[in-house]
């Protein structure tokens, strides 16, 4: 079998690999949990190549994240479920549907018109998804993936609360209201109680997450860039302790602090 640039044969790959007459042994023992991980750690490397702005990485990972959506159809379609054509034709009905500006005879007044019609049309889809289900009262919190990163869950779910006005009037009530978290968190580390503490914790993340959504900030890029900012720093500090001829875990924390101040003042310069 040769590569093709037709998805058809991508398909038919998948299909082989899944062929108890021969397939692949690994392949064949899958089903959809024990794949599920691969589906979410393929759309962080997408993610990861388009940060590093990596184009050949990222045409190598979008193939990575295509395949997986093909493996999951060739699952469905053997135990009888669907296959990628109903997946393909789901999707598409979907994007006709939400886009009358484009396929309909509806005008749409800019990006943001574009996106309120969009919403809108999200409400009543999930309000007819629950009918479906019997559920007589649909949450606007619906639909919002448990398996999210919790920090870009909370980031989220306020976002669609926001959306019936529970939300801060503006920055300065977010602030405080992180501040006030903070101070819960003294108070429960003042009682030694730690479940306590892991609860006050959590407000307080969650706190910061609306904060950064009411400053426009993704509060979960912004912690990848912390963490890569950290990374880099810390690097830093590990080759100015093999400058030094030391070990960090022997060094102390002054001398680490110092390196890690050096590193810090050559960023802000």
């Amino acid at each position: 079998m040769q590569p093709s640039r037709d998805i058809s044969r991508l398909i038919e790959i998948m299909a082989a690999l899944r062929n108890p007459d021969g397939g692949c042994p690994w392949d064949l023992e899958q089903d959809f949990r024990s794949i599920r991980h691969y589906t979410i750690e393929e759309a962080y490397e997408v993610a990861d190549a388009i940060e590093r702005e990596d184009f050949a990485d990222l045409r190598e990972e979008l193939g990575d994240l295509l395949l997986q959506p093909i493996y999951h159809a060739q699952m469905a379609k053997e135990a009888g479920h669907f296959d990628i054509g109903d997946v393909v034709e789901a999707i598409t009905e979907k994007l006709i549907r939400r886009h009358p500006h484009v396929f309909g005879d509806v005008v749409a007044d800019g990006a943001d018109d574009a996106q309120n019609r969009w919403e809108a049309i999200k409400v009543r889809e999930r309000a007819a998804k629950a009918a479906r289900k019997g559920d007589a009262a649909p949450s606007i919190l619906d639909d919002v993936p448990q398996v999210l990163p919790a920090l870009a869950r909370a980031e989220k779910l306020t976002k669609r609360a926001a959306k019936v006005g529970f939300d801060w009037p503006d920055l300065p009530a977010v602030r405080a209201k992180v501040e006030e978290e903070l101070a819960e968190v003294a108070e429960a580390e003042a009682t030694g109680d730690e479940a306590a503490v892991r609860e006050e914790i959590g407000d307080l993340l969650f706190a910061v997450a609306n904060l950064a959504r009411k400053a426009g900030v993704d509060p979960e890029a912004a912690l990848r860039d912390a963490n890569s900012k950290f990374t880099r720093r810390f690097h830093y500090v590990e080759a100015r302790c093999r400058e030094d001829g030391i070990e960090p875990s022997s060094a102390g924390l002054d001398r680490l602090d110092g390196y890690w101040n050096e590193v810090r003042a050559r960023d802000k310069a």
